[in-house]
């Protein structure tokens, strides 16, 4: 992976327009591994398209902030030297650079930490600082760009832009791809649940996916939930995350609301219903310009239909980046611009930088292994104070690699990961 810092990463988005094509418009099936095709267009929160062929890696000896400890994940694998932790405030941290490149995903697995980044897949062994890179020059993988990364059973399962659902063998190394011919919805996989009966819930830029018995090689187990099949249920195609709830309910977050399957009915809730703040509560603190409906016609008409055609911010209430449900059954939803959103079934609270959060672009939402809600935005980490009044807040001067959040990953002795453009941070004692 290239291990050029660049800055000015505004929400985590590359900015050039010339990098964003315009509306999609050809089906899934004329998209090809690691490549858009004309006509298709990447939703503007995901990070840049990988091309077919990746830069070569270099490997790097000096660091861009020497004063804080780092270590450069890059090439083929090797090893990464440790360095002597530092201590800022009341976190102990380390950061490991991945260079340009979004970590969109991470998982704790034992002794390792599973790194999904936008130039592949990354395997650190927390005890001798060993690691492995898995990308597209090795067989199995299709993509370099990777949303999703998360266990099941003796699997690894990564969820790719491009390349659709990448399933590598942990025992063997053996990597099998499952995408549009096996009953896929969309080559772009952005979330995937296993759940508690047992079936594979997968997220894609064309509706979900229900895998019967989790059987993912078995094609008459695969089912396929769209805005058609669903009358609706399901409100827009770009489906970004899915979660299981009380009751094996199941959760969808959408680019135009949330959406709820249960006893084999559809439901769905959006702004008009309490989803998100409204403008009027948000548009001082908003600062950027970046709006997906300048380079959109699909946002365009979201924003249209919303009579929010005259607001020129990077907002839309509608829009569920993250989503998250507690062991109590209550649904978090984060948005684009509208801040986190609750939702107790009946009713919606919505929380803002006005009630203390660093940012109302909520990246990523995470329940850790102690039940806490973690919340990652534009601006820095967040969770609820223990009195429930306010939030404590993480920002890069508490040993955040980068304050946009991407994902995050709890060990079970409290140390946490935290994924951001360009690296992710180990913050130790964080219970």
């Amino acid at each position: 992976m290239g291990l050029m810092v660049v800055g000015g990463y505004q929400l985590g988005m590359q900015q050039a327009s010339n990098e964003v094509a315009s509306e999609k418009t050809q089906p899934a099936s004329a998209l090809v591994a690691s490549e858009l095709k004309p006509g298709a267009q990447v939703p503007l929160n995901h990070p840049p398209m990988d091309s077919p062929t990746p830069a070569p890696m270099v490997q790097s000896s000096t660091f861009p902030q020497p004063s804080t400890p780092q270590a450069d994940l890059a090439g083929r694998g090797g090893s990464a030297e440790t360095p002597a932790t530092q201590l800022t405030g009341d976190s102990q941290f380390a950061h490991f650079r991945v260079g340009n490149r979004n970590v969109k995903g991470l998982a704790i697995d034992g002794d390792y930490v599973w790194i999904g980044t936008s130039g592949g897949v990354i395997r650190y062994n927390t005890i001798d600082d060993q690691y492995d890179v898995f990308d597209n020059r090795i067989e199995g993988m299709l993509s370099n760009g990777v949303f999703h990364v998360s266990r099941i059973d003796n699997k690894l399962a990564v969820g790719t832009y491009g390349g659709g659902l990448s399933v590598m063998d942990i025992d063997t190394s053996v990597w099998t791809n499952y995408n549009i011919p096996n009953g896929l919805a969309d080559q772009f996989v952005y979330d995937l649940q296993k759940t508690s009966n047992g079936d594979i819930w997968i997220a894609t830029w064309s509706g979900a996916n229900r895998i019967r018995g989790g059987d993912l090689d078995d094609n008459s187990k695969w089912d396929m939930f769209t805005v058609e099949n669903t009358n609706g249920g399901i409100p827009n195609p770009w489906v970004y995350g899915v979660e299981e709830g009380l009751n094996g309910d199941i959760w969808l977050a959408t680019e135009e609301g949330l959406a709820l399957f249960r006893g084999g009915k559809w439901q769905n809730w959006q702004h008009k219903d309490g989803l998100g703040a409204p403008i009027e509560v948000v548009r001082d603190a908003i600062t950027s310009r970046n709006d997906p409906a300048k380079a959109s016609q699909h946002h365009a008409r979201q924003k249209t239909e919303q009579g929010l055609e005259d607001v020129d911010i990077a907002y839309n209430p509608n829009y569920i980046i993250s989503l998250a449900v507690d062991s109590d059954g209550i649904v978090w939803a984060g948005t684009w611009g509208g801040g986190l959103a609750r939702f107790d079934g009946e009713n919606w609270t919505n929380y803002t930088t006005a009630d203390g959060l660093p940012g109302n672009h909520i990246f990523m939402l995470h329940i850790d292994i102690d039940g806490q809600l973690w919340i990652g935005t534009s601006k820095g980490l967040a969770r609820f104070k223990e009195a429930g009044e306010g939030f404590h807040v993480m920002t890069t001067l508490d040993g955040l690699y980068a304050n946009n959040v991407f994902s995050m990953a709890k060990a079970d002795n409290g140390t946490m990961w935290v994924g951001s453009f360009g690296g992710v941070a180990k913050l130790s004692g964080q219970r």
